[in-house]
């Protein structure tokens, strides 16, 4: 069973007043929905497990403001940012596979002692959730501090910052060629999207998918099924500008939920008896109960935004009678050591032109890529914090 959260507790920090630190400018937020604030903060030195970072780039994902708006009760004052990318500039002692100068993009935590973690599945770590959004280290301590009290982390790195301290396992190595700014949103949104199509459900050739929502993780798991060269993709959303685009990065199909009556009936006329595969990234219930009955017989629905809720749905008709599984996963079940490389070099290829769905801003400007975010005029936005 995993255990409950307690997102407001930390272990006791034994010898902070002797610990190593350094001064860095890090985006603060010090209260529920409040402005991000550019502020001084302590980091201390990394521990053998450890790497220091230089930030050169961060993305911004939906779940940044899940947090900055206290969907889970993060005790405050708090770091966001959870899609960094960056240059190492030091190694803890027991760190092996990382060393200073190489470039990396930083994905979720885990501790990697459970269960879960020790049979490869750190995704599914029993302490996912408190590690990630509890404010901590995965030793349940915070690396971050302000005036000498203690600042919450956030997925284990708070990249909105010059600097991050991040544990070794989490980091993984990219091809230096490659812009940071480009490897940086590959640690968390692209990852899940295009994990949920080729590390959840497999997909293949044979296969049918329909992908509801283009936003990132939707482009992303778009982008993943054309790359298992997936027969059919469809494209589900209301952007007309966007459903072009998603055509653009391998869609066969593009359906405007907003200009179409019946969208099961459309998808099913496409492929007639059902997807094989269908993903939600919305979080719309509407969206998601047409996502399930858009499957076929046996086939696969994957809910995979980090909220929604559907009010109501035929678990007989819907899923028991026709034997769809439907399932939750966290991160596309990626592997970031090898899953974010793999990204990497399949867009260096040309197979995976992630950059297509990237717009770039300065830090300082970070209130303008979410406004721009929220308003739909871009789909992912990467902040640049230093020079590369």
């Amino acid at each position: 069973m995993v255990p409950p959260l307690r997102f407001n507790e930390y272990l006791p920090e034994a010898g902070y007043a002797g610990r190593m630190q350094m001064k860095i400018q890090a985006m603060v937020v010090h209260e529920k929905n409040g402005p991000y604030q550019l502020e001084e903060v302590e980091l201390d030195e990394p521990k053998a497990d450890e790497v220091l970072i230089r930030n050169v780039a961060s993305g911004i994902c939906h779940t940044d403001e899940f947090g900055r708006s206290q969907g889970v009760p993060i005790r405050l004052p708090l770091v966001l940012g959870h899609e960094g990318a960056g240059i190492v500039e030091k190694v803890g002692s027991a760190v092996t596979d990382l060393a200073p100068g190489d470039h990396v993009a930083v994905s979720y935590a885990f501790d990697g002692t459970c269960p879960a973690c020790r049979r490869h599945e750190p995704y599914y770590c029993r302490n996912f959730n408190q590690i990630n959004f509890g404010g901590v280290a995965p030793d349940m301590t915070t690396r971050l501090h302000q005036n000498g009290r203690p600042v919450s982390m956030f997925f284990g790195q708070s990249s909105f910052a010059t600097y991050s301290v991040v544990n070794a396992q989490s980091v993984a190595k990219v091809d230096p060629t490659i812009d940071l700014a480009i490897a940086a949103p590959l640690g968390c949104g692209i990852q899940t999207g295009a994990g949920a199509i080729l590390n959840v459900a497999h997909a293949d050739e044979t296969m049918a998918v329909a992908v509801f929502g283009c936003g990132a993780v939707g482009m992303s798991a778009i982008m993943g099924a054309a790359v298992a060269g997936c027969r059919t993709i469809i494209a589900v959303g209301g952007n007309p500008r966007s459903l072009s685009l998603a055509l653009e990065l391998g869609a066969t199909h593009a359906i405007n939920r907003k200009e179409t009556d019946d969208v099961v009936a459309e998808v099913l006329r496409i492929v007639p008896g059902g997807v094989d595969v269908a993903v939600d990234t919305s979080g719309n219930q509407y969206m998601m109960v047409n996502a399930l009955r858009s499957c076929c017989y046996h086939g696969m629905f994957l809910p995979v935004a980090a909220a929604g809720m559907i009010d109501h749905f035929d678990v007989g008709n819907d899923v028991m009678m026709p034997m769809r599984t439907m399932k939750g996963t966290c991160e596309g079940e990626s592997i970031p050591k090898t899953f974010i490389p793999q990204m990497v070099q399949w867009y260096k290829e040309g197979r995976f032109p992630v950059d297509r769905i990237l717009s770039f801003y300065d830090f300082k400007d970070i209130d303008q890529a979410l406004a721009d975010s929220s308003c739909g005029k871009i789909i992912k936005a990467v902040l640049r914090i230093s020079e590369q």
